[in-house]
């Protein structure tokens, strides 16, 4: 089963800019929870915290816990680049390595963790392609570059290479904005089909997608998280004026 996130008291900054301010939410295990707002709310800061990509940035600090499965994966002891294997993320722009094969693609963090079994590569590729609902379309080009692909398999392509790590967390940030109607519907039901062995969080500035995909939803606003609740709720009843607001299209 899927670990949750607990996230207790977290700040993030860049420099002096304070971007979260004191952040506490729970992300259910086994389940797609959406993140929401209008453009520089600090959602995209928020799931790079999680899974400490922050700070790899300039100046980029956080401060405060995010526990996963009991662990504060910002305690003294933790190191950040297993933390992002344990956490995987996937971007807005799709960002397969050029350079490389599809296959190496997906085998890359494999390669990185020492895997030098071809059997074992080729076993844990074909899974991770199956996962992201490309292997039918990849099999026979394995060997093609990755930038061959289109827009949306190139995207399923980068779920499959953090798939292939086995990570417990999947982050995705705005996956779909790049993509027309019919791959960002293909990318939808995977998500639904990947929560059942995975915590998945989505930030997205589609609504509607966040209603077809999430069980739970956070609104942030200016750095702050205004409600969080089941999605059904927030978008049929949300208790903040400010949610109410953004949701209806008044601001954002």
């Amino acid at each position: 089963m899927a670990d949750g996130i607990l996230v207790k008291q977290l700040n993030a900054w860049f420099g002096a800019l304070h971007v979260l301010r004191d952040i506490d939410l729970t992300i259910a295990p086994g389940a797609v929870t959406a993140i929401i707002g209008p453009s520089g709310c600090g959602k995209s800061t928020f799931i790079r915290c999680l899974n400490r990509m922050h700070e790899v940035v300039p100046e980029a600090r956080a401060q405060g816990q995010v526990l996963l499965n009991g662990e504060d994966l910002y305690g003294p002891r933790v190191d950040p680049v297993q933390v992002r294997r344990r956490v995987g993320m996937v971007f807005q722009k799709p960002n397969p390595f050029p350079t490389m094969s599809v296959f190496d693609n997906v085998a890359a963090g494999l390669r990185l963790d020492g895997v030098r079994n071809h059997a074992l590569l080729d076993e844990a590729v074909e899974h991770a392609l199956h996962q992201a609902a490309l292997w039918g379309e990849v099999k026979d080009v394995l060997g093609k570059s990755g930038a061959s692909l289109s827009g949306g398999q190139q995207q399923r392509l980068c779920i499959a290479r953090a798939l292939a790590v086995r990570p417990e967390v999947l982050l995705m940030d705005e996956p779909c904005s790049a993509l027309d109607p019919i791959a960002t519907a293909k990318i939808e039901e995977l998500i639904v089909q990947l929560k059942k062995a995975l915590t998945i969080v989505i930030v997205t500035h589609n609504m509607q997608q966040a209603a077809r995909v999430s069980e739970a939803t956070a609104f942030f606003l200016l750095g702050e998280l205004v409600e969080f609740d089941k999605t059904t709720r927030i978008f049929t009843n949300p208790s903040d004026r400010r949610t109410e607001d953004y949701i209806t299209g008044r601001f954002g």
